[in-house]
């Protein structure tokens, strides 16, 4: 299984408009540091799997037929922009699976186009696609959110976001497995009062609470890529990078 981040930046990514920061007079200057919109493809065997859709030119990249289903974390609109345009092209329909959130987000639900929105996954039941098994978990946010847990021939890749620390439920459920690879909301330095998504001192609690062999730092502002030039990390512990790449024991940079 290989899980590329598409998008690793938080609800304005980087560079942001107007900003004059280094993070964001970095990300000007070299495209390796724009971070889009938090999400990523999965690909296991017969399945290509976009997780979030809130990439603006989502169409253009994965035209119809291109990908086997949507897994959605929730319905801001940072993580479904990118449907709007996709649901009026032609071809087949695209199963596409989230929380059960009877609002959804705007005109979704009401004129899909080419999005079959299926029933919920139960939350800390592992359903198969294919070979690949997916178990959603419940996550602590403004809006109804489930993070995943992926779990390939016995290879574990959990996907936390968005979230600011985790329900003991779901707490308790990571703990008794094996992660190989953690993807973890880390939206912002450190800070004392609990927000909508984690800072950095939660993430790390969290990472070492849950035990994984790599942990790996999304959902990220250019206030945290400003701390994150003078602060150093765990050795297991990374911030991810657009067109990054993970595989089941390996970590590929790659452009997509």
């Amino acid at each position: 299984m290989q899980l590329t981040f598409l998008g690793t930046g938080g609800v304005t990514g980087a560079p942001v408009p107007g900003c004059d920061c280094l993070a964001c007079l970095r990300a000007l200057s070299d495209r390796r540091w724009h971070r889009a919109p938090c999400s990523a493809l999965i690909e296991a065997g017969k399945e290509r799997i976009l997780l979030d859709a809130g990439l603006p030119q989502l169409a253009q990249r994965f035209p119809p037929g291109s990908l086997s289903r949507i897994l959605l974390t929730h319905y801001h609109m940072d993580h479904v922009q990118g449907l709007f345009a996709l649901r009026w092209g032609i071809g087949r329909p695209i199963p596409v699976w989230g929380p059960p959130d009877e609002k959804g987000c705007d005109d979704l639900y009401k004129h899909p186009g080419l999005l079959d929105f299926r029933p919920s996954l139960t939350p800390f039941v592992p359903h198969a696609f294919g070979e690949l098994q997916v178990t959603p978990l419940p996550l602590q946010h403004s809006k109804l959110t489930h993070g995943y847990l992926f779990n390939w021939q016995g290879a574990r890749l959990a996907w936390l976001c968005d979230t600011c620390g985790l329900p003991p439920d779901t707490a308790d459920f990571l703990r008794g497995q094996r992660i190989e690879h953690l993807v973890i909301d880390c939206n912002d330095p450190p800070r004392e009062a609990a927000g909508n998504h984690n800072d950095i001192t939660r993430a790390l609690a969290i990472i070492e609470r849950l035990q994984p062999r790599f942990a790996w730092l999304t959902h990220l502002s250019h206030e945290m890529d400003n701390w994150l030039q003078d602060n150093p990390l765990p050795d297991n512990v990374l911030p991810a990078r657009d067109g990054m790449t993970l595989s089941l024991g390996v970590v590929q940079p790659v452009t997509v």
